[in-house]
């Protein structure tokens, strides 16, 4: 279907470090690497469920 080969990946590798400029693509890798893996640890957490009564919660403010 889709198939990159290797000069369409350094086509691709040049426009990146052009456009980022090579002193920030460590940044750039760090911030996707982070944001990756909290998205699988938010996948892993269960889901908290608010069981506190509607009436307690005017009460208490």
């Amino acid at each position: 279907m889709f198939h990159i080969g290797f000069t369409e990946f350094i086509l691709i590798v040049l426009i990146i470090l052009i456009v980022f400029g090579a002193k920030r693509l460590p940044e750039l890798g760090r911030g996707i690497g982070m944001g990756i893996r909290n998205f699988r640890k938010a996948l892993k957490e269960p889901t908290e469920i608010d069981i506190t009564p509607k009436d307690r919660e005017k009460e208490q403010k």
